[in-house]
């Protein structure tokens, strides 16, 4: 899969301690997959909070690698400093959408990995997008985003369109294309559980809807 594994994601160590630059440098890599969506109305301001996000969080880094060297270390640091106002701030909220974007992108492409589909509509990925939808974002968005999302999932592209647009366009049996977003989802999975780990641990999540 071309585009997913064009940057490699560090392995999650025993620690869970995981380094702001190798991820920032391996994630910056994915905000195009929204363009293989399609419905540009809808998945472009995913992009692009997406990619602002991975900004400001780099930003944050680059002013003090040494002192943000990990996610973890942001956290803590943004909480001494920002008091009242954290979570709801700086890097620490940059993270908290970051990570709920990447939520919705793994949940759908683990649903279509998994083989979930509509049995009368075998080539749509509407169910999928659905699921990570509902998992990933619903309950942060508000009734009007709600509703466009909800209608944008029918003009989502083909499944197979999809699998030929994470290949940019080349040629690729499905198990191939399958075996790719498998490998990818090894990779990202566990250091996405470890961030959202660390939220829950220091009470960084916050409910509010966009």
């Amino acid at each position: 899969m071309a585009l997913l594994l064009e940057h490699e994601f560090k392995p999650l160590p025993a620690d869970k301690q995981i380094e702001t630059l190798p991820f920032l440098e391996a994630v910056a890599h994915l905000p195009p997959f929204f363009d293989c969506l399609g419905t540009p109305i809808v998945y472009s301001p995913v992009k692009a909070d997406l990619t602002g996000n991975i900004k400001k969080i780099r930003a944050v880094y680059d002013s003090n690698p040494t002192k943000f060297k990990t996610l973890q270390n942001i956290l803590e640091v943004e909480k001494e400093m920002h008091g009242s106002a954290w979570p709801k701030t700086g890097a620490t909220l940059a993270l908290m959408w970051l990570k709920r974007g990447l939520k919705f992108m793994l949940v759908l492409l683990q649903s279509i990995s998994d083989g979930e589909r509509d049995e009368e509509h075998p080539n749509l990925i509407r169910v999928n997008a659905m699921k990570a939808y509902e998992i990933a974002l619903k309950k942060y968005h508000g009734w009007m985003l709600q509703k466009l999302f909800t209608g944008s999932v029918y003009a989502l592209p083909y499944r197979s369109d999809l699998l030929k647009a994470l290949e940019k366009g080349k040629e690729v049996k499905e198990e191939e294309s399958l075996e790719k977003i498998h490998q990818f989802l090894s990779r990202v999975t566990p250091i996405l559980d470890a961030i959202y780990e660390m939220y829950t641990k220091m009470n960084a999540e916050l409910s509010y809807k966009a």
